[in-house]
């Protein structure tokens, strides 16, 4: 039980519309009334903010932990998909994050994942079934069906598919979407089949399309994939639709803020202030069913305390009565864990990365800079001795993945432009979905250097040059670390700077790489089975003129 207190200030009425003087009262963790007054101080009193789609691990750091930083923004509570862990441990592993999460007063609401492994076509670490998923349902935290990846398979009717989204409707669980690029029938037939948001809209036309169809959009705005700008003015046309999330978010932007940080982009474009703060604060917990205050009476004591309504920077956050920061302090304790682990591969020896060299030119993946999508292109490359080697005068660079769960299989390596080294290579275990060692860089030399780091740590993201090597250690699971947020941040700002003295070009090296094994979306991109279209779904050749057969 919390100790009762009261609250004055300008009580922002999202739903009415209104502003006015008011005292709210707490008491055992509720709003016991909100009053109206003559006068109050000039701060602002409103509902905390709701990240609509996280994948905590992105932040590398344990959920205990990201909460530590999200409170810091007015952040009371996030949904969650741990499809990251469940890709790497399974169910023990969404296990894991739940746990750790209720060590918190923060509010984490997850989902069972449903796409794991997310396709076919790449090594995962577990496998979730529809039986897996039905026995999370029936845990307290799980509340959603997290993001259907394979649109294919719902537009396809196939089996397992539908049978997961059956089950998500018997229990009463909404089934979060995922399908970018979709538009017209396709959209509304995802939509028929019970999906019920997306966050992966690109573009006004899109966004329209699968409102029209009765979809939620929730606007995307993370450490790689930025679409704000693309879809704000979707909240002149259809405001009790939208959502705000950050999908993916490492730990030194979400240092610097969260969600508040679009609702002060979209007040500053003039948008309507009610109607974002409805996105930001209210339609989640509408449409999750989420136990999160609205700040009425009755509700769970959730509200901020901002000092202006246009850069929204909290003063204090309270969840269910408590206090959760003050003055930019984070009034969560640190809490212990034990990590959880599956990383097998071995050290990789000098020929790793060999690649022979063949007549004709290569396709060649292009990063693109804030975007999880890439383009193919073709150029011929540069050989020595009958073998492929990076050419940084082009930007064209390998790129290599290996299988981390079975040990002596032998990498998958292709050619990649956009990331800017002209000198080592940088290494990451977390790539999304399946979560295999990936690594990108100028010689075979120094990406057999980073990739080695992270195998000798079980995990981590790591930068080598000539004479220097850098890891942050992620021991959870290969994906996130258990010390201190602001230490983790501090190493992961360390880690991006060395990237960027190397001559990374791109705002956040490491979370674009993490996204270049993501097959399910488009154009090309790599697992540790081969190189792969992500438009036909198909394996290809590293060489156009060899068959697209994958031995």
């Amino acid at each position: 039980m919390t100790t009762a207190f009261s609250v004055r200030g300008q009580y922002v009425d999202i739903q009415n519309r209104d502003i006015f003087p008011a005292e709210i009262q707490i008491s055992n963790k509720r709003i016991k009334s909100v009053k109206r007054i003559n006068s109050a101080p000039k701060h602002y009193l409103l509902p905390g903010f709701i990240d609509a789609h996280v994948h905590i691990e992105s932040s590398l750091l344990v959920p205990s932990e990201f909460a530590r930083l999200a409170v810091l923004h007015g952040t009371v509570a996030t949904v969650s998909d741990p499809h990251e862990i469940a890709n790497v441990c399974g169910v023990q592993g969404i296990d894991f994050m739940v746990k750790n999460g209720k060590q918190t007063g923060f509010k984490f609401f997850f989902g069972a994942p449903s796409c794991v492994p997310a396709t076919p076509f790449e090594t995962a670490g577990a496998t979730i079934s529809p039986s897996d998923i039905a026995h999370l349902f029936e845990e307290k935290g799980i509340s959603y069906l997290a993001e259907m990846m394979n649109w294919p398979g719902v537009l396809a009717g196939e089996k397992k598919v539908m049978e997961k989204i059956e089950l998500a409707r018997n229990y009463g669980k909404p089934v979060d979407g995922h399908a970018p690029g979709l538009k017209g029938k396709d959209a509304a037939r995802y939509a028929a089949a019970g999906i019920s948001t997306d966050h992966e809209c690109m573009s006004m036309e899109e966004g329209r399309d699968k409102i029209a169809c009765g979809m939620k959009v929730a606007i995307r705005e993370g450490s790689a994939a930025r679409n704000f700008d693309a879809l704000i003015d979707l909240m002149d046309e259809s405001p009790r639709q939208l959502m705000f999330c950050a999908d993916d978010k490492h730990p030194d932007s979400l240092l610097e803020g969260h969600i508040n940080q679009l609702v002060a982009r979209a007040i500053a474009l003039g948008k309507d202030l009610f109607d974002v703060l409805r996105a930001a604060c209210i339609t989640p917990v509408t449409h999750y069913g989420l136990d999160v205050g609205l700040m009425k009476e009755g509700d769970p004591a959730d509200f901020i305390i901002v000092g202006n309504l246009t850069d929204f920077i909290p003063r204090q956050t309270y969840i269910d009565g408590k206090l959760a920061a003050d003055l930019g302090i984070s009034k969560i304790q640190k809490v212990s864990c034990q990590p959880i682990n599956h990383f097998n591969t071995g050290l990789l020896t000098d020929d790793a990365f060999e690649i022979k060299s063949e007549n004709g030119p290569a396709r060649i993946i292009q990063a693109l800079d804030r975007q999880l999508i890439t383009k193919t292109l073709s150029a011929e490359v540069k050989t020595e001795g009958g073998k492929v080697m990076a050419d940084t005068s082009r930007d064209i660079l390998k790129i290599a993945v290996i299988n981390r769960y079975e040990p002596h299989v032998k990498p998958q390596v292709a050619l990649i432009k956009g990331f800017g080294l002209t000198q080592g290579a940088i290494a990451s275990s977390v790539a999304h979905d399946s979560h295999n060692l990936i690594v990108v860089g100028c010689s075979d030399e120094t990406m057999i250097r980073a990739a080695n780091l992270i195998i000798s740590k079980q995990g981590g993201l790591s930068a080598a040059s000539a004479g220097r090597e850098c890891i942050l250690p992620l021991p959870v699971a290969g994906l996130m670390s258990h010390d201190d947020a602001f230490e983790v941040a501090r190493k992961y700002t360390m880690l991006d700077k060395m990237a960027k003295e190397m001559g990374a070009t791109l705002q956040s090296p490491f979370m674009t790489l993490s996204f270049m094994a993501l097959l399910v979306i488009p154009q090309i991109k790599i697992s540790d089975k081969g190189l792969f279209d992500g438009n036909t779904f198909q394996f290809v050749s590293l060489f156009e003129n060899k068959s697209n057969t994958i031995n």
